[in-house]
């Protein structure tokens, strides 16, 4: 029977993202892989391959909810520990990979007791809180971005960020530099990051030069009760404007892009990178750690991306860096560039070749 890969992941597309690059990899090297995650993770699992067993178990965080909700969450991670320990005692996987987020201690926890060969993938720059915990207790931990702060004593490799098939196959797109015709402009912001992004970037746009302003065509993610609010906003500024909580095309519509405005989540900062387009960051200024502004930083030291802090971010500091950008196309290209130059595309191999090692050793 084929070598079996228990992928742990959830709570958001930043984690889920990378576990799905990995996930297709193995299945493609004769694998088979399961993915443990709970229930918030389980609404990222539509873009697994079929082929992924997905086990949903219980888990929960401290860091949301009421009085009741904390005082719950250790008897729900406790009931999804011994779930876990009853699913890899009856079908031992070969390796097991956490990517962070509380769906992944049931997992991890299962593994540690049993003694798997287990690694950890951190996507950020900052290691998150469960990531944190596991550090010492892995025989592994990849890093998606460097540096990434670690315990000390601890060691870590630099894989880079995989990034899902459907961006690989637009990697190194041919970038069109902004000219006197329509321009594309992709808004992307996250779940819980975009409000600000829909509050300043139509202000920002509508006080672009009209020439340039006319070329738009602006792709804009919002939350669903900002979306009749943005598109208002785009209408009055007679930019044309798709408003939509979420796109299932962004490779698509990365590579046609001739500039991106994000939050610095490190999916995002990789499929920006690997495909290679300019960028604007703003990073969260709520992410644990403030994680984002270190995802950000190498992007931005490669001269690839403008990072804006959020303190500082309003409409006419952005609508400037947008304008200086779109304005000089020589400028533009030599971000994109700079991006693509940056950006680590074999990163999946690379974390493939980990846990296939990690595989070896314990076999051995």
């Amino acid at each position: 029977m084929a070598r079996l890969l228990l992928i742990a992941a959830g709570g958001t597309g930043g984690h889920m993202f990378p576990a799905q690059a990995l996930a297709e990899a193995m299945l493609d090297r004769g694998w088979r892989v399961k993915l443990s995650t709970d229930e918030r993770g389980a609404r990222y699992v539509g873009g697994f391959p079929k082929a992924v067993e997905i086990e949903t178990v219980p888990s929960a965080t401290f860091a949301r909810g009421g009085p009741l909700a904390k005082v719950a969450a250790p008897f729900r991670i406790a009931r999804g520990v011994l779930s876990a320990l009853w699913a890899l005692r009856r079908d031992r996987p070969a390796a097991v990979v956490g990517f962070g987020g509380y769906p992944t201690i049931p997992a991890l926890s299962a593994a540690t007791i049993l003694r798997l060969p287990r690694m950890i993938h951190e996507q950020n720059g900052v290691l998150g809180r469960v990531n944190r915990v596991f550090a010492r207790h892995v025989q592994q931990i990849a890093c998606g971005t460097w540096p990434t702060a670690v315990p000390e004593g601890v060691r870590a490799e630099h894989t880079g960020n995989p990034v899902r098939a459907s961006v690989l196959e637009r990697a190194g797109a041919p970038y069109i530099p902004p000219g006197d015709y329509p321009l594309s402009l992709l808004v992307i912001g996250g779940s819980q990051g975009a409000r600000i992004l829909s509050d300043v970037v139509p202000a920002a746009l509508a006080a672009l030069p009209e020439p340039l302003r006319d070329h738009l065509r602006v792709a804009h993610q919002a939350r669903p009760e900002d979306i009749s609010r943005v598109a208002a906003a785009y209408g009055a500024a007679g930019i044309k404007a798709e408003v939509e909580p979420f796109f299932t095309d962004v490779p698509r519509r990365l590579s046609e892009a001739q500039l991106v405005i994000s939050r610095a989540g490190a999916s995002s900062v990789a499929d920006i990178s690997v495909i290679g387009r300019p960028s604007v960051l703003v990073p969260f200024a709520a992410a644990a750690g403030d994680h984002q502004t270190a995802n950000a930083h190498g992007l931005a030291a490669a001269d690839a991306a403008v990072l804006i802090p959020e303190s500082r971010l309003d409409a006419a500091t952005l609508c400037g860096h947008v304008a200086a950008i779109l304005e000089n196309p020589g400028a533009a290209v030599k971000m994109a560039h700079a991006a693509l130059n940056y950006g680590i595309p074999d990163a999946t191999g690379r974390l493939v070749a980990m846990v296939e090692s990690l595989a070896t050793k314990e076999k051995a």
